[in-house]
């Protein structure tokens, strides 16, 4: 049994899960809108945080660790010298996760995206 365990464990093996949310986190930074099921989404959303946080502190050593995360350095370069200015008054919450109202053609799926403030 899992109890106490916070982790949401997305039906895969540790480095299977940490690759999957280093891709969708890149690709939610990239474009700043995407969809996918509902509990990714959630389990992404502290990532994404924590990356617009690295990028408003802009020091070297917090470029240096989202160039560790972040697949694209030119997505890093870019991400630091644009959310200082966007999200600079902002204290937290920097993506919003929205329902999509149709389902995954597969499986009927719950659809949600996370976008960008």
């Amino acid at each position: 049994m899992r109890h106490g365990r916070r982790v949401k464990r997305l039906g895969r093996p540790a480095d299977q899960r940490k690759a999957l949310m280093r891709g969708l986190v890149t690709e939610v930074l990239r474009h700043g809108k995407i969809t996918t099921t509902k509990v990714r989404a959630k389990a992404m959303r502290p990532y994404v945080d924590k990356m617009i946080t690295l990028a408003k502190r802009g020091d070297l050593h917090a470029r240096r660790q989202a160039l560790a995360y972040i697949y694209d350095r030119d997505l890093v370069r870019n991400l630091f010298n644009k959310v200082p200015e966007r999200y600079g008054d902002r204290n937290g919450g920097y993506c919003r996760v929205t329902p999509e109202y149709k389902r995954r053609q597969g499986d009927g799926t719950e659809l949600y995206s996370i976008e960008l403030v």
